[in-house]
């Protein structure tokens, strides 16, 4: 405002009060205590009402100015601030990637210095602490974040899989039932909760979990692989149910499995096992035979074998060697197996003309070398069972001894500077190495005359 607009509005404001005035000649007096009383015109008390309205108003201007600015100079303060804890934030979990974990804890420190309260800074201190070798103190700062924000899935989520990096399984089935209790559908905690169960044996939660995660939806990239594992955990319950003594009640769910997936082996041998196990002996035997003659798997052999020498009545399972052997003259799983029964029932001619049939074939396999080893040793054959056990141990006129990776288990025959299994450099040695050089010798002393009769006394 110009000095000539404002001595305007002085002489304006005078020649209003000289109006007034005019108006209102008479005086009015004021009472503000009972023994104290002012007397002043109307005009003037109607003006001292005024400037004391524009002063009062003019202060809680000021008053709400400087509220402002201070307000102001706070947040630019607190941005201040914030930019250069984020600075060092930032520095801190670069050095962490770079794996200068001496130099991001030190950064991560001073940044929680300067604002405890950060949670994303919490997050990366326990990272730096687990690689650390440090987990509890790890704990301890994703528990401070948690009290700072107790519903953050990724504080959650990293107290998971900080229990689990600790093999504290049940501590981390907690923290992923706490993300689950917040977010019921969360698809990775339950995930990870139904990989907990499966790690621990406990198949029916592992189930419930999994017809959860179904119900969700899995995405449809994942959608054949999750119905894949619902059918395994679903055997895996009904083997325990076979286990428990309710196989009655595993049957029905086993031959569903059997629907859904023909080929899924397990839930032939168990419904097997299952009706064995309750004295249906004859359905569970032609429930094997069918899973061999659909499936071509060993183990329905094996569980025949098992059968047929428990109930002393091998002939009826050379009946179905032989006969299935005329209607599949090629399979030379069944003649390996035929071979091995002939060869436990001291049927050693035929065992050898089976076996023989097999190694025909080009078969080089372990099995089959021990099977010829044995059936030469009982034929009294010594020459040709010492080279069938060379065979099958790899011993050839050089003897030569296995070499193992000591970081993966990964068994090799030469040594080798690296590991092609799991790239370990200087890992391979030799296979038993760490019991033959921990072991010592005991030596031996002589028994002098008349100790062996001291010691016999004691």
């Amino acid at each position: 405002m110009t000095i000539m607009s404002f001595l305007l509005l002085i002489i304006l404001f005078l020649a209003f009060f000289i109006y007034f005035s005019g108006l209102n000649p008479q005086d009015v007096t004021i009472h503000f205590l009972p023994d104290h009383e002012i007397t002043y015109s109307v005009a003037i008390i109607v003006v001292a009402c005024v400037l004391l309205g524009l002063v009062l108003g003019y202060l809680a201007h000021m008053y709400g100015a400087l509220i402002h600015h201070y307000k102001h100079w706070k947040e630019d303060r607190e941005e201040k601030k914030n930019k250069d804890i984020q600075a060092i934030y930032r520095e801190g979990v670069g050095r962490l990637l770079s794996g200068d974990i001496k130099k991001a804890h030190t950064l991560l420190q001073r940044a929680l210095d300067r604002d405890p309260k950060r949670v994303d800074t919490r997050i990366a201190m326990a990272n730096v602490l687990l690689q650390e070798g440090k987990g509890e103190e790890a704990l301890e700062h994703l528990r401070q974040a948690k009290d700072v924000e107790p519903r953050s899935l990724e504080v959650l989520f990293k107290q998971a899989a900080s229990f689990e990096e600790m093999h504290r399984e049940e501590d981390a089935i907690q923290a992923f039932q706490e993300i689950l209790a917040i977010e019921n559908n969360n698809r990775k905690a339950l995930r990870n909760l139904r990989d907990l169960h499966m790690k621990e044996g406990r198949w029916p939660e592992a189930l419930d979990l999994q017809k959860r995660i179904l119900k969700v939806g899995p995405g449809s990239n994942r959608l054949t692989e999750e119905k894949e594992k619902l059918l395994f955990l679903s055997y895996e319950v009904a083997r325990l149910g076979i286990e428990a003594g309710k196989a009655d009640e595993a049957i029905p769910e086993l031959k569903d499995i059997m629907k859904q997936s023909g080929e899924f082996v397990p839930a032939y041998v168990s419904l097997g096992d299952a009706l064995h196990s309750l004295k249906r002996d004859d359905e569970a035997v032609r429930i094997w035979q069918d899973g061999y003659k659909k499936l071509n798997k060993s183990v329905f052999l094996s569980r025949l074998e098992d059968y047929f020498m428990e109930i002393e009545d091998p002939a009826a399972l050379l009946s179905y060697y032989r006969s299935t052997i005329n209607e599949r003259k090629d399979d030379l799983m069944l003649r390996l197996f035929y071979g091995k029964l002939c060869l436990r029932l001291e049927m050693v001619d035929e065992a050898l003309e089976q076996l023989y049939a097999v190694e025909n074939a080009g078969v080089d396999s372990q099995q089959l070398h021990l099977l010829l080893a044995e059936a030469h040793r009982r034929r009294d054959r010594i020459d040709e069972s010492i080279s069938e056990y060379q065979r099958a141990l790899g011993v050839g006129d050089r003897i030569q001894l296995s070499y193992v990776c000591e970081a993966c288990g990964a068994r090799t025959r030469e040594w080798r500077s690296r590991c092609s299994e799991c790239g370990t450099w200087g890992k391979i040695n030799l296979v038993d190495r760490q019991s033959i050089q921990d072991a010592r010798l005991v030596e031996l002393k002589p028994i002098h005359h008349g100790q062996r009769e001291e010691w016999d006394q004691e």
